[in-house]
C-alpha cells in the first residue's frame, strides 16, 4: 500500500520522535523513507540589511542540515531502513507538500509541535496545514514529554 513515505525534519528531537513510527510503517510496507528538510532562512528585512552576513548563515545552515540529514539517513540505513534525503528552501509547509509530489510519496509522518492557544495563533501549525492541504495521508505523532 505505501511505497514511499515523506519524513519532514526541523533538526529537533520533537520531529525526530516520528522516526521510530516511520520505521515501522517502512517496515511493515517495504517503503522507502524520504527525509526532508527545510532550512530556515533569514527573513527578508535581514537580507536587505546585512546580504552579506544572510548569504553567510544561508550557507552555513545549509551545511549544518546537509550534515544532519546525511547522518540520519545512515543510521536509518545502518538499521535496515531503505532511505534517502532532501533538502530544500521555502515556506515548510508549503515545501512539505510539494516535495510530497514530487517524490510520489504515499503517506507524510511527521510530529506536532502541540502548540495551541495563543503560540498556535502566533506562529502557526505546520503540521495543521500539511493535514488540510494534502491529498495523500499524514500520520501525526505528538511526542510525549520525558518530565
Amino acid at each position: 500500500m505505501y511505497k514511499k513515505i515523506l519524513v519532514p525534519f526541523d533538526g529537533s528531537a520533537i520531529a525526530e520522535a516520528v522516526l521510530p513510527h516511520a520505521q515501522a510503517l517502512a517496515k511493515a510496507e517495504g517503503a522507502e523513507i524520504v527525509l526532508l528538510s527545510i532550512p530556515i532562512t533569514p527573513s527578508i528585512e535581514f537580507l536587505a540589511r546585512s546580504p552579506g552576513l544572510a548569504n553567510k548563515v544561508i550557507e552555513e545552515t545549509e551545511i549544518e542540515t546537509e550534515a544532519y540529514l546525511e547522518k540520519e539517513e545512515a543510521k536509518l540505513k545502518g538499521e535496515g531502513s531503505k532511505t534517502s534525503r532532501i533538502m530544500r528552501e521555502g515556506p515548510i509547509s508549503e515545501m512539505i507538500l510539494e516535495m510530497a509530489d514530487e517524490v510520489h510519496a504515499d503517506v507524510i509522518a511527521m510530529s506536532t509541535h502541540g502548540r495551541s492557544g495563543i503560540q498556535r495563533w502566533l506562529m502557526g501549525s505546520v503540521a495543521d496545514r500539511v493535514v488540510h492541504h494534502s491529498h495523500i495521508p499524514v500520520m501525526l505523532i505528538h511526542p510525549f514529554s520525558k518530565n
